[in-house]
């Protein structure tokens, strides 16, 4: 019996050794290989690829198309599951690996036409271009490295047929980012039921007066049907949903900063910023240095795109923000009454246009949508059209209504080193509207608004649904480039961008959905009143910052009649606290912990009655929060003081305040504890870096990275922040790079990743820079040829192939 245990035990022991061996094997496969000699078909040249102590590859080829199509390899060997995820979200195609659950998510991309347009555009282009010419070099690339080797483990996790990448793909997730930027979705059904349903005077705590393009006087738009606003509800509340999973990191903001030569200890122009952008696992930018005899570049890619979005050498450089210009608008289209297929449109009736398209659903039968297109553009309630309304409401959109020739701005741009250049690649940024802060070794620095912005209509406030009947929605034209706000190496000595609203000499109208100034004047503060000259130090300091004055602006009419309504004692020290904090967001601190869910109950004790859950949940999720608040506060009269659930009574500021001081300790107590000791920011504000498979516990012990307890917080220099909500708070967005080059040397720039470089599990750089980044860390980003050569830890060689290969 004895010995038949024992052989039991090592039959055993030996099949767990092999299962272990078998999985490790798996896992080993699939690693990036950093070393050694490949073949790769196309190339005329071998292509050397130095990794540095972060898995950054330096790419050195003997032309642009051998460059292309190496960065398409390495790209896809540390990123593939990124870049499929990326065009399935946005050609509308998730339900095919995920299931009935994404089947939504892609009704709403199918409708927003990004996939339609992406073809078309792609069929427009100049093919013997150098960016076409680059993209196709790059995906065939990335098509190469599919084809030869195993799928990454998602795949087969999700059971992913493999497929070639293309130039429509590229355009798609474009058209992704694009759509990220647009506000419009999340705000103007909101404000509209607000003029329409509730009147003027609660429009007034949103300060839509200081709007350009017109005021906001209420009028009634085209009758819609409580169907029709339940529809744009389940519209607003996808886009939502979408935006928060963040399964491709969507853009929040930024901030970027130039400032020349006279401003700097070393002399020379200094360049700086950090885009917040939706944070994930992997992150959303790939770093890799590009060289060939006529190019250089250390640049920050996005997935499918060879042209990097920011970057710098020795010469020149450039950061970006986003601009917040209104780019959408949606339209209240009139319907003819005899024929429901035609609408209005320059004095007659015009038919809609119609096309199908069918969505393959996993484990279930497919979905066909039947989408229609007016003169405006797509019908975006027929995302959804069950019981959601008759009255078709279009989608204006500059990305599907200009020529938009983004890929030819951005291989411009990675060369600009003239002033001159560098202003014509950012003209050719059509959507989205991007601020390009760009510098260079010359002594020049700018600042360009970057996109085409539309004519309206005098007195019209694209902040409401616009009425097509009474011509509300027209477009006469496009204002000249030459009009968008910009700045040419201005006498004060820099520029500095934040998603503000800019000032515009031309005197042009630029509506948009701008962030409140408070992190712009922070910044400018920080330059303006440093002791000496700017440096790298100081630089570090004004991107780790975490005060404005947005605290204050609240606080000061705030706590006045708090202290009329808050009687305990205990309590009455929480606000002496709040009345002596400096307004920082660190994470030993208990007020900001505080404060923010007092913001949250204060909106929501006077705002959800109503708005309604949905409205509510979605005016959240939108800036014109942000600038809300401190006039709601500040106002005693405003008509959303009052509850308008309790019938025969009038609530007051204090009645409703009250109520929110109330409401917030309550769940600070339930959700933090009783010993407010323990209700630090720290132990509240936590950021993880989601994969999209750890989403599904407990997945995300293996997949996903953190949670770390961080500072700053919404609209602070430091910007991890999420939307305004009770806590705990899971930063969903912040910087996602912090970038500093002193072009007196541009070969110690610095810069960081908040993950690392790679997105294949237990690859070595795949979390490797997440410690050093919440620590606000920097490392550098290695430009110089003596710089590489020291800090190469292997070479891969991708040599021509000696034999065709065929690729799928």
């Amino acid at each position: 019996m004895t010995r038949i245990l024992k052989r039991t035990a090592l039959g055993l022991l030996l099949l767990v050794l092999l299962a272990a061996a078998g999985l490790a094997w798996y896992f080993h496969a699939r690693q990036p290989q950093r070393s050694g000699t490949l073949e790769l078909a196309g190339l005329q040249a071998p292509v050397s690829v130095r990794y540095d102590e972060r898995g950054v590859p330096h790419i050195r080829a003997g032309n642009d198309a051998d460059l292309y199509r190496a960065l398409g390899y390495v790209h896809a060997q540390d990123r593939l599951f990124q870049m499929e995820v990326a065009r399935r979200l946005a050609r509308g195609e998730l339900a095919e690996i995920l299931g009935p659950k994404l089947v939504d998510t892609d009704r709403l991309f199918r409708t927003l036409g990004i996939r339609a347009h992406a073809d078309a555009y792609v069929q427009r282009l100049d093919q013997s271009s150098p960016a076409y010419r680059a993209l196709v070099a790059y995906l065939d690339g990335v098509n190469q490295f599919q084809a030869r080797n195993p799928a990454p483990i998602e795949f087969d996790v999700l059971g992913i047929p493999k497929r070639p990448f293309t130039p429509q793909d590229t355009m798609s997730v474009a058209g992704y980012l694009a759509f990220s930027f647009a506000s419009a979705f999340k705000t103007e059904p909101v404000m509209t039921q607000i003029r329409d349903q509730l009147g003027a005077r609660y429009l007034e705590v949103f300060d839509l007066d200081g709007y350009p393009g017109g005021v906001a006087v209420p009028r009634a738009s085209a009758a819609l049907s409580d169907a029709d606003w339940q529809g744009l509800g389940r519209i607003t509340a996808q886009v939502r949903q979408v935006l928060d999973a963040a399964v491709v990191p969507p853009f929040e903001g930024s901030n970027a900063w130039a400032i020349a030569g006279s401003r700097t200890a070393s002399g020379k122009p200094m360049l700086a910023g950090d885009p917040h952008i939706g944070f994930s696992a992997p992150a959303v930018w790939y770093e890799a240095h590009l060289e060939s005899p006529d190019f250089e570049l250390y640049g920050h890619f996005q997935v499918l795109n060879p042209m990097a979005l920011l970057g710098h050498n020795s010469r020149f450089g450039w950061s970006m923000t986003m601009f917040q210009n209104d780019d959408v608008d949606m339209a209240i289209e009139k319907r003819n009454p005899d024929n429901p297929d035609q609408v209005w449109h320059q004095g007659g009736w015009v038919d809609l246009q119609r096309r199908t398209e069918t969505i393959a659903v996993k484990g279930a039968e497919p979905v066909t949508l039947t989408l229609r297109r007016s003169p405006r553009g797509p019908i975006i309630n027929d995302a959804y059209p069950d019981n959601y309304g008759t009255t078709p409401v279009a989608m204006w959109w500059a990305f599907l209504e200009t020529e938009n020739p983004i890929l030819e701005a951005f291989h411009e741009l990675n060369r600009a080193d003239t002033l001159a250049k560098a202003r014509q690649a950012a003209g050719k940024i059509h959507a989205p509207g991007l601020n390009v802060v760009w510098a260079n070794a010359d002594g020049d620095i700018a600042w360009w608004a970057a996109a085409r912005l539309p004519m309206r209509p005098h007195g019209v406030n694209p902040t409401y649904l616009l009425d097509v009947a009474r011509g509300e929605a027209d477009k006469p034209g496009f204002h000249p480039f030459a009009d968008n706000p910009h700045e040419e190496n201005p006498a004060r000595g820099y520029v500095v961008s934040a998603n503000h609203q800019p000032a515009v000499a031309s005197g042009i109208d630029i509506p948009g959905y701008y962030q409140p100034p408070d992190r712009v004047r922070r910044l400018v503060t920080l330059l303006q009143d440093a002791p000496g000259k700017a440096d790298v130090a100081l630089n570090q300091a004004m991107q780790l910052d975490v005060r404005n004055a947005y605290a204050q602006r609240v606080l000061t009419p705030l706590l006045p009649v708090l202290r009329d309504v808050v009687t305990a004692a205990d309590e009455r020290q929480l606000l002496d606290q709040l009345a002596a904090w400096d307004g920082s967001y660190t994470t030993d601190k208990r007020e900001p912990t505080l404060f923010v869910q007092l913001l949250y109950e204060i909106a929501h004790a006077a705002m959800h009655d109503e708005l309604g859950a949905v409205q509510f949940k979605n005016l959240l999720g939108s800036r014109s929060l942000d600038f809300a608040l401190p006039l709601l506060v500040a106002d005693p009269d405003a008509p959303w003081w009052d509850d308008s659930t309790t019938a025969g009574t009038v609530e007051t500021r204090a009645d409703t305040l009250q109520k929110a001081w109330r409401a917030a300790m309550a769940h600070l107590r339930t959700t933090l504890g009783n010993n407010v000791d323990q209700w630090t920011w720290g132990q509240a504000h936590t950021l993880t870096h989601n994969h999209p498979l750890g989403q599904q516990k407990p997945l995300d012990k293996l997949f996903s990275v953190g949670p770390f307890p961080v500072p700053g917080g919404r609209e602070l220099p430091n910007a991890l922040g999420t939307s305004i909500g009770p806590a705990p708070w899971a930063v969903t967005y912040g910087p996602s790079t912090r970038r500093i080059v002193d072009f007196a040397d541009a070969s110690r720039a610095l810069g960081i990743n908040p993950v690392g470089q790679s997105g294949v599990l237990f690859d070595r750089h795949y979390r490797d820079q997440a410690a050093t980044y919440v620590q606000g860390g920097y490392v550098r980003q290695w430009l110089s040829e003596a710089d590489v050569a020291a800090h190469t830890r292997s070479t891969l060689t991708l040599a021509p192939a000696t034999r065709a290969r065929s690729t799928p």
